[in-house]
C-alpha cells in the first residue's frame, strides 16, 4: 500500500452482528473516515483531481450490507455442488433466448459492424449481455463508491477493492456522471457488469458521443463486450466449442490434464488434455450435430455432469469466455445461449 500502512493499521477486526441478518459482520465503521483519507492519498498520487476526490469521499458512509454479501460467497469453484443440467435450465430459458434473437434480428447492421471491427461473433456478445443483466433488465442498485470503499475497508480483499475504488474515481474524472454509478454490491455495473478497472481498459465509445456509455447505449455496450473478448485473445473464425457424443467404453484415464492453472485451478482441472479435432475424431468422438471445426483446431473434452450426461469439445475461445467469468457452468451456458441466438 502506497503511504498508508500506518493509517490502515488503525482498522481493527472486531466482531459485530448485522441486525436482521444473523451473520457475523467483523468490521465496525469507527476507522472508516481515516481509511478514506488513505485512499485519497493514493488517488492523488495516481492523478485523480482534488475536486473529484472530495466530491466522492466527503459523502461516503460505511455500508455493512455489502460486507454481508461478500462473506456469503462460496469458497469453492463457481457452479460446484450442483448439476449443469439444472443450471442450464435456469440460464437458457425461453425468454432469454427469444429476447436475444429479437435484438440480433433488430440490430443486424450494428452487430455486423461490431463483428467486423472486433472479430467477435454478435451472438457471443449478446449472450454475455443476456447472462449478465438480462439485456439491461437489471444492472444493480448499490451506490458503487460506497460499496467499493466499504469492501476495501473490511479488508478480506483490500487490494482488489481499493484499486477498483480508485479506478472509479478515474472514471468520474473522465466524465462519467456520479449518478450513473450504481451497480452490484461487488462493484460491477452497466449492461456488461464491468468493474471500474475493466471499464477504463476496454469500454468503447462506438456511437461517438464522447462517452463510453455501457448503461444506455446499445452500440457502446456491444462494442465494449467485443473489445473485452478481443483483448482477452478471441480467435476469429474459431467456434467456442461443439457438443459431441462419446462412444461407450471410452477410456478417459489417459486424458487427465497435468497442467495446473494459476487462475481458477478447480475450473480448468475438469477439462481433459488438449487434442486436435482430428485426434478426437480418430478416438471415436463424433459431433452431436453439425460439422467439425478445422482438423488442426485444439480442444479439450469436458463432461460437466459426468460420462453419459452431455459432452463438449472446447476450444481456446471457450477460455476467453472463462476470462469474463471463471465458471465452467457460466462459460458453457454463454456458448450455448450464443448458439441459440445465432441459430
Amino acid at each position: 500500500m502506497i503511504g498508508m500502512v500506518r493509517m490502515v493499521a488503525l482498522v481493527l477486526a472486531l466482531c459485530a452482528v448485522l441486525p436482521g441478518r444473523g451473520a457475523a459482520e467483523p468490521v465496525p465503521d469507527g476507522g472508516f473516515g481515516a481509511f478514506l483519507q488513505a485512499l485519497a492519498v493514493r488517488a492523488r498520487a495516481q492523478g485523480v483531481r482534488e475536486d473529484t476526490i472530495h466530491a466522492v469521499i466527503d459523502t461516503l458512509t460505511y455500508d455493512p450490507s455489502v460486507v454481508w454479501h461478500d462473506r456469503r460467497q462460496p469458497g469453492g469453484a463457481p457452479g460446484s455442488g450442483a448439476s449443469f443440467a439444472a443450471y442450464r435450465r435456469s440460464h437458457l430459458d425461453a425468454g432469454r433466448i427469444a429476447r436475444g434473437r429479437a435484438i440480433f434480428a433488430g440490430s443486424r447492421a450494428l452487430i455486423a459492424a461490431t463483428e467486423a471491427r472486433y472479430g467477435v461473433p454478435g451472438p457471443v456478445v449478446l449472450a454475455i449481455w443476456g447472462h449478465e443483466t438480462g439485456y439491461g433488465g437489471f444492472t444493480g442498485t448499490f451506490d458503487l463508491p460506497r460499496a467499493l470503499a466499504s469492501l476495501a475497508y473490511e479488508g478480506r480483499r483490500r487490494h482488489l477493492f481499493s484499486e477498483e475504488f480508485i479506478a472509479l474515481l478515474k472514471m468520474i474524472d473522465r466524465g462519467v456522471p456520479r449518478t450513473r454509478l450504481r451497480g452490484s454490491w461487488a462493484g460491477a455495473f452497466g449492461n456488461p457488469q464491468f468493474l471500474p478497472s475493466v471499464y477504463l481498459r476496454v469500454a468503447q465509445d462506438a456511437d461517438g458521443d464522447g462517452l463510453a456509455d455501457i448503461w444506455t447505449s446499445r452500440a457502446d455496450t456491444l462494442a465494449s463486450i467485443a473489445n473485452y473478448f478481443r483483448d482477452a485473445g478471441w480467435r476469429p473464425g474459431e467456434p467456442w466449442g461443439i457438443a459431441v457424443s462419446v462412444p461407450a467404453g471410452f477410456d478417459r484415464t489417459a486424458l487427465a490434464t497435468r497442467l495446473v492453472s494459476p487462475r481458477c485451478p478447480q475450473v480448468f482441472t475438469r477439462h481433459s488434455r488438449w487434442r486436435t479435432m482430428a485426434e478426437w475424431r480418430a478416438a471415436g468422438i463424433v459431433p452431436a450435430r453439425g460439422t467439425w471445426p478445422d482438423d488442426t483446431t485444439f480442444a479439450t473434452l469436458f463432461e460437466p455432469d459426468g460420462p453419459g450426461r452431455g459432452a463438449w469439445l472446447l476450444t481456446g475461445n471457450y477460455r476467453v469466455i472463462l476470462d469474463y467469468n471463471c465458471s465452467n457452468f457460466y462459460a458453457l451456458s454463454v456458448g450455448l445461449l450464443a448458439d441459440e441466438i445465432g441459430h
